[in-house]
């Protein structure tokens, strides 16, 4: 029997994916989750094989769950079921280490064999989300015009920092600092740092 943990916060979609669990003979729910800390704890309780893991979830998201489930317990495979497509969640999400990434509107047979094939060893991706990451592949880079250095302060920018911990943290000075943000502002075409905010979320620049 393949054992699986459903993380999700709204109490319809498990109960929804527990009745068509409970309707395949080699698969079996073992513990649910309603919030990502949830899940991360019924991981550790009760050693699954298969993780099902919502993104949008409060305490703790779907991504940083991944991340602590998988170093917890490697050997678990987790998958990601949400609604959300765009490439910064994708991408965070494989990168956390999710194994597969599908979306709530397949049919309950893709679920069930996307279960299984990560339960093989195999990655099942959504074609949707497959093809935003192709895309974002042959995409240009929306920083080009910006020097590594830009880069990092943007970053940093939209992590929330002010200029003062930006300059700490990079080990340069408060007015390097504004000079740097002066040519992201002129190079993205924006005139403040929630612009530049809002423009990098649009892109996918998470501060990572």
């Amino acid at each position: 029997m393949i054992r699986v943990v459903l993380a999700d916060d709204h109490g319809i979609i498990r109960d929804g994916l527990g009745r068509l669990i409970a309707s395949l003979d080699d698969v079996e729910v073992v513990g649910l989750a309603s919030d990502g800390a949830e899940a991360v704890e019924q991981a550790r309780l009760t050693k699954p094989d298969v993780v099902l893991m919502d993104l949008d979830m409060p305490v703790l998201d779907g991504i940083e769950a991944t991340r602590r489930v998988l170093a917890e317990r490697p050997e678990t495979a987790v998958i990601v079921l949400t609604a959300f497509s765009d490439r910064p969640r994708i991408t965070g999400a494989l990168e956390a280490g999710a194994c597969g990434y599908l979306l709530k509107d397949v049919d309950a047979e893709d679920v069930a064999e996307g279960i299984r094939a990560a339960a093989r060893g195999e990655s099942p991706l959504d074609p949707r989300a497959a093809r935003t990451m192709l895309d974002a592949r042959s995409a240009p880079d929306p920083l080009a015009g910006l020097s590594e250095r830009e880069r990092e302060v943007l970053g940093l920018l939209v992590k929330g920092l002010p200029n003062k911990l930006i300059a700490r943290r990079l080990e340069i000075s408060e007015k390097t600092v504004k000079s740097h943000l002066t040519r992201i502002f002129r190079e993205l075409d924006v005139t403040d740092r929630t612009q530049a905010a809002l423009w990098a979320e649009r892109h996918g620049v998470d501060g990572s």
